[in-house]
C-alpha cells in the first residue's frame, strides 16, 4: 500500500530525494517514517514525521543531512538526503501508522512499502 521511489546510485557528497506515496488509501492523517536496511544489518530508523507535519524526528546518524517532509494534498512523504556517505547505502523503506508512540520503533508502524535502493559510492 506504500510505494517508495527515488533511489539510485550517487557519489559521496551527492543528494537524492525519496518519495513515498500510498495506493488505495489516504495517509494524510497518519504518522510516517523512513527506515533503512543495509546488507547484513538490521533495519534501522532514519526519520519520522507526525501526520500534521508539525514534528519531525531523526536518527543521530542523519541529523543535519536528511530532511523529512510531507505534502498531504499530494498524499506524499519525502526524504531529502544531502551530503550522502557510503554508509548511507541501504534499502530505504517508508512506513505509516495511524498513531506512533515511539517513532524510532519499527514495531509501531502498521503499513510498509517495498523499499527503494540507495547506493552511495566513495
Amino acid at each position: 500500500q506504500l510505494q517508495a521511489s527515488g533511489g539510485g546510485l550517487v557519489q559521496a557528497g551527492g543528494s537524492l530525494r525519496l518519495s513515498c506515496a500510498p495506493s488505495g488509501r489516504t495517509f494524510s492523517s497518519y504518522d510516517m517514517g523512513w527506515f533503512r536496511q543495509a546488507p547484513g544489518k538490521e533495519r534501522e530508523f532514519v526519520a519520522a514525521i507526525t501526520w500534521s507535519g508539525s514534528s519531525t524526528y531523526y536518527a543521530d546518524s542523519v541529523k543535519g543531512r536528511f530532511t523529512i517532509s510531507r505534502d498531504n494534498a499530494k498524499n506524499t512523504v519525502y526524504l531529502q538526503m544531502n551530503s550522502l556517505k557510503p554508509e548511507d547505502t541501504a534499502v530505504y523503506y517508508c512506513a505509516a501508522s495511524s498513531y506512533v508512540g515511539h517513532f524510532s520503533a519499527a514495531s509501531e508502524y502498521v503499513y510498509w512499502g517495498q523499499g527503494t535502493l540507495v547506493t552511495v559510492s566513495s
